[in-house]
């Protein structure tokens, strides 16, 4: 039995609502685990001292948690439901981990400049400079950032549109 067209819409909606935040969410896991931590490349607010880019570190992936559970729960009360199958929610998530990037890539990189994906060349060896190793082309991380910003989001749209076709969208 296939729900009534008003409630699958509703349903498809909350599912890709519930997909986009958890992507968004897991999206700044890898950013906050892999780029701050890991590889030391930039913390979330750089424009002060180090000890406020770790205290914007941990506010970034605490807020980015929240937005991955608040997804989960959402997807939870879809599938209690009976909503659409998984496979669409995983195009979602690939939209929301895309927009998270394209956002973070344009956004807080170029236009609020609260931090770069990498940081101008800063010898290490030199009075006063940075933490950062030195990197010829920094348009390169740029272009590539975004690139797969774009590439997840077009990945995922063009799933969540063809999973919408066929046998349904209540159980597509």
């Amino acid at each position: 039995m296939t729900a009534p067209p008003a409630r699958s819409d509703a349903l498809a909606r909350r599912l890709l609502t519930s997909g986009v935040l958890f992507g968004i969410g897991v999206a700044a896991f890898v950013d906050e685990t892999v780029f701050h931590q890991l590889l030391h490349w930039h913390h979330f607010y750089d424009r002060s001292t180090t000890r406020v880019g770790l205290v914007s570190d941990g506010l970034f992936h605490a807020v980015g948690w929240f937005t991955a559970v608040a997804g989960l729960f959402l997807l939870a009360d879809v599938r209690r439901r009976g909503g659409p199958r998984l496979p669409r929610w995983w195009a979602a998530v690939a939209i929301g981990a895309g927009g998270f990037q394209l956002f973070d890539g344009t956004i807080n990189h170029k236009l609020l400049r609260v931090h770069q994906l990498r940081y101008e060349p800063i010898p290490i060896t030199t009075p006063g400079g940075g933490p950062y190793e030195p990197v010829d082309n920094l348009v390169v991380y740029d272009v590539v950032w975004l690139i797969v910003a774009i590439a997840l989001i077009v990945v995922g749209t063009w799933l969540w549109r063809s999973g919408s076709r066929g046998r349904g969208a209540a159980r597509a």
